[in-house]
């Protein structure tokens, strides 16, 4: 059977194991052909084929509801409920979404872009049915990396306790997340791997056991299976625990599905996966640098794009890390970034100094105000997208102990392929109201660097260094010899009829642009968006039109906190427009594209400016 055939997974009912086994194949190479060319998660996806089809025909979808932890795990999922032609727009401006999404299908039960949201989720669901909700099992795929953060722990002990409701949960245990698996969870399911010939205690023991001594002989196995194995956790916070089960093999799968789905207690399946399955580059990488690839070559596993005399700002970051850590000591700490920061040089070369939490931003946080508190100096690489999971430590923490410590905010502003629940829009209006934290972006290579020592070598308190998903021109640059840049805003160009007011990298594109056309327009780079240059701002022409570009979402952002600014200060002005995200959440595309269709590229920046002072 061709994957472009499938239209739904009822057909699944009627194949037998063998036949199983040939589609599993046939999705293995059609995933890996199909990422080539366009790009996406790879290895995860790889990981969990014969587990979802598996699930889908043991479970009847939608009716069943089937809760994936990230969709970035689910392309078997999207082939078997009828999406493999829209495979060639995967992760593409108005195409197929690379995670979960309702509008895309009936069987895409809930969306999730983020870890360890499925448990709370499928808890909701179960709830629902008993006000009348039409729906049937709920079952929950989460891999063990997830099952490590605060939300999943949190739900897991809630399902458990409620002993009427059938909630299963599948676990993917792979050993991975996203790079390697941290902490102490982690290294039980690996206990609990090499146990398997426990599995069937219970059911030999009650063979044998009178009736009436059921109950007290089930506690005296519990005891006896937890000093053997240490797999009583999960069972002593109320769940049957079923594992580890080979998460390759149809038959082990099948029967375990079946049994869970006659379950009337909440239960724990377990399996044992391997991910990237199927694909040897994949099979073998061990720091998560196949979790999420661009277009490449299927025999080389090189990528078919390469970026020749450019890199990311991520590796800018952590470049600079390299040269200020040979010279003196903090710490690095990101929450399962490695790969995704290229923080890997940094942690082999000073592992001592490096420090991954896991999927666990809230942590990393606090753990960095434990460290300033003691005059550490640290910095955590994360996410804008998740950076938003540590909010309430943000502010009860970190900044309410006003210790020194640099936060590098990667991916901030528009991401492209990952779409709504990634985009890097909403971490300054979330930071603009923090007393004790500064905020900064820069334009380019260089005035990072000097941001970055300033935040290092002089700032007094919380400062968040934010930096785009883009490639700029490599260069060589000794930090020691760039001078910090104090908090400040600088006058690129002077022009009678308006001021544009905007920051990163956008700002060299308008820089040149003005320029060019010797446009009367000022034009301000706002590098720091905290605190405001009052200096600049007092002291520019109100009664000429003012505009704001921010690549990110308006309310709370920088042109509000200027126009708040002139209102405190009596300071009148003729007219200011923002650019910016409304209230709105942004879908996946390519930076350049989504940019010109929220008018936030150069041309149509300059196009409003200039509406503006001929009108």
């Amino acid at each position: 059977m061709r994957v472009y055939d499938i239209k739904d997974p009822q057909f699944l009912k009627a194949l037998s194991i063998k036949e199983l086994e040939t589609l599993s194949q046939e999705i293995r190479a059609f995933l890996i052909e199909s990422v080539a060319k366009t790009g996406g998660h790879l290895s995860s996806n790889l990981g969990v084929v014969e587990a979802t089809i598996a699930l889908h025909k043991v479970f009847d979808s939608p009716t069943d509801r089937i809760v994936f932890d990230v969709g970035h795990q689910a392309y078997t999922h999207k082939i078997l409920t009828g999406r493999a032609k829209q495979f060639d727009q995967l992760r593409k401006t108005d195409g197929l979404s690379g995670f979960l999404k309702r509008q895309e299908s009936p069987h895409d039960c809930y969306e999730s872009g983020h870890s360890s949201t499925s448990l709370a989720a499928g808890a909701g669901l179960l709830y629902a049915k008993e006000l009348g909700a039409n729906l049937g099992h709920v079952v929950m795929f989460i891999g063990d990396g997830a099952l490590a953060s605060g939300p999943a722990l949190e739900a897991l002990n809630f399902i458990g306790h409620d002993h009427r409701k059938n909630a299963i949960i599948v676990l993917n245990d792979n050993e991975m997340s996203i790079s390697k698996n941290i902490g102490h969870l982690s290294k039980f399911l690996t206990k609990l791997r090499m146990r398997k010939s426990l599995r069937k205690l219970r059911t030999t023991t009650r063979k044998f056991i009178p009736k009436p001594f059921v109950n007290l002989t089930l506690k005296v196995e519990k005891r006896v299976k937890g000093f053997i194995s240490g797999h009583s956790y999960f069972e002593d916070i109320g769940y049957r625990y079923y594992g580890p089960i080979d998460g390759h093999d149809f038959k082990s799968l099948l029967k375990v599905f079946e049994i869970a789905k006659s379950e009337s207690h909440p239960c724990i399946v377990h399996l044992r996966t391997q991910k990237g399955r199927g694909y040897a580059l994949s099979e073998n990488d061990q720091i998560g640098s196949w979790h999420g690839v661009g277009p490449f070559d299927i025999e080389t596993g090189e990528p078919l794009k390469v970026n020749n005399g450019v890199i990311s700002y991520s590796r800018a970051v952590s470049e600079y890390l390299l040269q200020k850590a040979a010279k003196e000591r903090f710490y690095v700490i990101t929450p399962a970034m490695v790969s995704g920061s290229e923080l890997g040089e940094f942690q082999a070369q000073y592992p001592e100094r490096f420090i991954d939490v896991g999927i666990a931003e809230q942590t990393a946080i606090t753990m960095a105000t434990g460290l300033g508190l003691e005059k550490i100096k640290v910095f955590v690489s994360i996410y804008s997208t998740f950076l938003q999971r540590a909010y309430d430590a943000l502010i009860h923490d970190l900044a309410r102990h006003n210790v020194n410590a640099v936060i590098g905010i990667d991916r901030a502003g528009i991401v492209g392929a990952d779409g709504e629940t990634h985009q890097g829009i909403y971490d300054i209006p979330l930071l603009m109201h923090i007393p004790h934290l500064t905020i900064a972006h820069a334009k380019d290579f260089e005035e990072l660097y000097a941001i970055l020592n300033y935040a290092f070598d002089v700032h007094q308190g919380v400062i968040a260094v934010r930096y785009p998903r883009e490639f700029i021109a490599k260069k060589t640059l000794d930090i020691a010899k760039i001078k910090p840049l104090k908090p400040s805003w600088d006058v690129l160009h002077k022009g009678e009829a308006a001021t544009i007011i905007t920051f990163g990298s956008i700002v060299d594109e308008l820089k040149k642009a003005v320029d060019k056309e010797n446009l009367p327009i000022t034009l301000i780079n706002a590098r720091y968006l905290r605190p405001l240059d009052e200096n600049i701002l007092n002291s520019i022409d109100r009664t000429v039109p003012i505009l704001i570009a921010e690549e990110s979402t308006l309310n709370g952002g920088l042109g509000a906190s200027i126009i708040s600014y002139f209102s405190d200060h009596d300071l009148t002005f003729k007219t200011i427009k923002r650019i910016g995200f409304s209230n709105q959440y942004v879908p996946q595309g390519d930076r350049e594209t989504m940019l010109k269709r929220y008018q936030l590229d150069a041309q149509s920046i300059l196009e409003a400016v200039k509406k503006l002072y001929a009108s």
